[in-house]
């Protein structure tokens, strides 16, 4: 025994020492070289992408060193010193490229992880299959394309894989490939098309340490009943998202309560499952968390009354979140479904609840609930005076519920509310109050409070905020100073209200660099707008449109480069277009309508804003032509420039206008979309869609849906010359209006190849000829006006052309035929004066003849009496003279009558 023990104590000595003296070796020489095999393929790998850090350098600048255990994203065994880990994911470099095909010389490579990468719609290569000992693979919102090759299924030792977000994946045939996976236990195909695979349902039970899956959006094919039988019961499954999928109950409830025993999370958002919530979601005793929200869900009556389906899920022990968002859930809801008293997220949004009343016994259960969301239910909420709630809400949605008239007191008792936290959502709430002076004592995240009626006025120390919405609502006195959060991104919305005053403010904003909307529009600000915006650096979109700024535009605005959307509409601007405004080369929406801007213009608005969809100068006093360098803005759907001093010819290179040339992909709404993480748990969304003032079919009115119309509006200014035959190739242009100018000549006789023209006004111009006939091929014309010009001949024949008014055609005298006349022959032939363009009508002509011809009788007449009635000699002489005519008239007719009667006589005697 004292032998035996000898030996293993020196044994136990020996290894120790040797250990140690590996360890020290390894701790003493930190210049240790990786091996040169392993070197080369990342290099090999380097060179077939592109990595840049956050200032644009090259990131993989140090793989050119000579330890490669030491290269950025790049991990090495401790002890062998082979690569085992590329990981570019917790890099915040922006990498694209292709992947070299020396990755498979790695031979000990147990972990790539490339997501959130972008490689150019490359396929996924097939000899990823080759790297046998992997144990994660993620190439998850990487831009892959193509087919999922079957290779991957020889990682025998995988137990991660993520393909997801990919939009442009597909897996050819069934899923079969996986089955040899065994060892896996998460797997993300989310976004990939799946809709080949008929046997994903029994391929997914057949992976025995399957813990996490996601197949979200893949048009996964519903389960067969022979599949089902063959499906085993998963034990180890405690994740599943089969949301966007579209998929039946019948097809989807009996496979899922064969697999749910673990379930922990469970997403069957936007599928087609309908009827009551069922009962055996109560025996998942392991769920915590149910997303059933955008499906066709009912409230059954007893579940109405709080019985079956949500009571049974009401008593699981850990059940933290509810979600039946956007379902048909209606009726009453009643106060036992406070019952839920473990939730900490309830959503209810987007059913429709009939206008039923919510009080504190529905909430009175609910001790530890942080994320209320009842938005577009149209409940009302009617909470008694000093009611506390049992809760503290960190997110609270009640938008388009009723909620006021008064401001609902209970908000201020939510602590975290006052803190900065997430978000208070009370749009369209119906509160018409004045906003309480406790309301602003602390910061505030994201607040949403516009479509009310509520007034006051703000604070004059600093609000801090992230994400503001007040706009149509009643807040009056001076803009208030506000602090942004630093590095988050910013919104501050407060159109449509009553703010006074001068925008200086503006200039002590603190954290302007990160505010990315800022819309001030439809107020009752004034003075010049402050040279400040240096400071916003990142704003996206700038409205101060509909209020009373005046002077010229500050030069400033030639700093926002990020800018998309820019509208100064309905102010008193003065002065030209300012040269440093080509510097915002991101611009789509351009509004400057409704200034008084002057001067000509520029030509860099085509050549260095190439982006623009929407540009405005209406109602302007610009003047020269208009410059054919505007023709460069492929993108262009509408262009304003009515009511201005444009003079020339409409450039024939308005063809070039691609986007109303020929059918394409349009932006239905230009909008600036934004999502905000908010302590990674959740986004903020925040969407603007800025609308545009135009007139359209006779009105002026707000146009949000500016993909729908494409729109050319020349009029009310004094433009000459022919239509350029070029402008019948803008196919899909919806309106076209060149009215009130001084054109000339015929209107195009391809003018019916504008098939969708939905308005057309030429009128007030001195077109001449015959109306095209083509004309009557517009088939979705709805609004037309001809009248005021020189046209002649026959009105075309169409049922379209026919029912409009007559007043569309009025004064061309050479027109005839309906609806104007019942034919031809009863018109007289047109004179040989040709009508009157412009202001100068020949109604106006006629109307200021008759005036003319008035007055002169009317002096005439007054003038001679005055005369007669003040001219003693002149009034004698004036009766003398009608006494004088008197007595001739009478001695003439006596005469007269006397010769007749002798004649009379005369003839009876010889006839007797």
């Amino acid at each position: 025994m004292i032998t035996m023990s000898s030996k293993s104590s020196h044994k136990l000595v020996l290894f120790f020492a040797i250990s140690c003296f590996l360890l020290q070796e390894k701790c003493t020489d930190a210049s240790v070289l990786c091996k040169e095999s392993e070197k080369k393929a990342p290099l090999e790998f380097k060179h077939s992408l592109q990595a840049m850090d956050s200032s644009g350098d090259d990131a993989l600048f140090l793989w050119e060193t000579e330890d490669c255990c030491f290269w950025y994203a790049v991990e090495c065994n401790s002890l062998t010193e082979y690569v085992e880990i590329l990981d570019f994911s917790l890099q915040s470099w922006v990498v694209a490229g292709t992947i070299s095909p020396s990755l498979p010389k790695l031979h000990h490579l147990t972990s790539l992880n490339f997501n959130s990468k972008d490689f150019n719609g490359s396929l996924i290569p097939e000899f990823f299959g080759s790297l046998k000992k992997l144990k994660l693979l993620d190439l998850s919102n990487a831009n892959f394309r193509g087919p999922i090759p079957s290779l991957l299924g020889n990682f025998s030792m995988l137990e991660t894989l993520r393909l997801g977000g990919n939009g442009r994946v597909f897996n050819v045939g069934k899923l079969e490939w996986l089955s040899p996976l065994s060892r896996l236990k998460e797997l993300d195909l989310s976004f990939t098309n799946l809709s080949n695979a008929n046997d994903w349902s029994q391929v997914i039970s057949h992976l025995p340490l399957l813990q996490k899956l996601s197949l979200r959006h893949c048009d996964l094919p519903s389960i067969s009943s022979s599949s089902l039988s063959l499906a085993n019961s998963s034990t180890s499954l405690t994740y599943l998202d089969l949301s966007d999928n579209n998929l039946p109950s019948s097809a989807i409830y009996p496979w899922l309560f064969n697999v749910s025993s673990n379930l922990v999370s469970l997403d069957l958002s936007s599928n087609q499952l309908k009827g009551p919530i069922p009962e055996a979601f109560g025996n998942m005793k392991a769920i915590q968390e149910i997303y059933l929200s955008d499906n066709l869900l009912v409230l059954a009556e007893n579940q109405v009354r709080g019985d079956s389906g949500l009571n049974e899920i009401g008593k699981l022990p850990d059940f933290s979140v509810l979600d039946l968002g956007y379902n048909f859930l209606n009726g009453s809801i009643s106060k036992s479904f406070g019952q839920l008293s473990n939730l900490h997220v309830l959503r209810l949004a987007g059913n429709s609840f009939d206008g039923d009343v919510i009080s504190e016994a529905h909430f009175s259960n609910f001790y530890n609930l942080g994320k209320l969301d009842l938005s577009y239910t149209s409940l009302t909420l009617k909470f008694n005076t000093g009611w506390i709630p049992p809760f503290q809400l960190s997110q609270i949605k009640l938008c388009s519920c009723k909620l006021g008239p008064g401001f609902p007191d209970w908000l201020r008792t939510q602590k975290d509310f006052l803190l900065v936290l997430e978000y208070p959502d009370i749009f369209a709430s119906g509160i018409s109050d004045c906003l309480p002076y406790w309301f602003w004592g602390h910061g505030l995240w994201y607040l949403n409070m516009s479509f009310n009626q509520i007034s006051g006025t703000f604070p004059t120390h600093s609000i801090d905020i992230t994400h503001l919405d007040l706009r149509s609502n009643n807040f009056s006195g001076p803009l208030p100073h506000f602090s942004l959060y630093f590095g988050f991104i910013g919104t501050i919305n407060l159109s449509k209200n009553k703010f006074t005053g001068s925008v200086s403010p503006i200039c002590n904003f603190t954290g302007a660099v990160y505010l990315t909307l800022f819309d001030l529009s439809n107020n009752l600000f004034s003075g010049v707008v402050p040279d400040c915006f240096v400071s916003f650096l990142f704003l996206t979109a700038l409205n101060l449109g509909d209020n009373s700024f005046s002077g010229s535009l500050p030069s400033s605005l030639g700093s926002l480069v990020f800018l998309e959307m820019l509208s100064l509409r309905g102010n008193k601007f003065s002065g030209e277009l300012p040269l440093y405004l080509q510097n915002c080369t991101e611009l789509k929406f351009l509004d400057l309508s409704d200034n008084e801007l002057s001067g000509e213009i520029p030509m860099w608005l085509g050549q260095r804003l190439s982006s623009l969809v929407f540009l405005s100068l209406q109602r302007n006093q610009f003047r020269g032509r208009i410059p054919h360098q505007l023709c460069e803005l492929k993108y262009l759907q509408i262009l304003d420039l009515s009511v201005n001093k444009i003079s020339d010819s409409i450039p024939p290179c308005l063809k070039n206008f691609n986007s109303m040339a020929k059918k394409v992909s349009l932006d239905r709404r230009i909008e600036l979309h934004l999502l905000d993480a908010l302590y990674v748990t959740s986004l903020i969304d925040v969407r603007y869609v800025d609308e545009a003032l135009i007139t359209w079919k006779g009105t002026k009115q707000n146009y949000p849906q500016l993909g729908l119309l494409l729109a050319i509006d020349l009029s009310c200014n004094k433009l000459t010359g022919e239509i350029p035959e070029e402008l019948s190739s803008l196919q899909e242009l919806v309106a076209l209006n060149l009215s009130r100018n001084f054109f000339t000549g015929k209107i195009l006789q391809k003018i019916g190849h504008l098939r969708q023209l939905e308005v057309l006004d030429l009128s007030r111009n001195k077109f001449s000829g015959n109306i095209p006939t083509s004309l009557s091929e517009l088939t979705f014309l709805s609004i037309l006006d001809l009248s005021y010009n020189d046209l002649s001949g026959k009105i075309p024949t169409s049922t379209q052309l026919q029912s409009f008014d007559p007043s569309s055609f009025s004064h061309n005298r050479g027109l005839c035929g309906p609806p104007i006349s019942p034919n031809c022959s009863m018109v007289e032939p047109p004179p040989g004066k040709p009508a009157v363009g412009g202001e100068e009508d020949s109604d106006e002509y006629m109307k200021w003849f008759y005036t003319g011809m008035g007055l002169g009788f009317e002096v005439g007449f007054w003038g001679f009496c005055s005369v007669v009635f003040f001219k003693r000699s002149w009034r004698h002489s004036y009766y003398r003279y009608l006494d004088n005519a008197k007595d001739w008239v009478y001695v003439s007719f006596v005469l007269l009558k006397a010769r007749l009667v002798g004649r009379i006589k005369g003839l009876s005697t010889r006839s007797d």
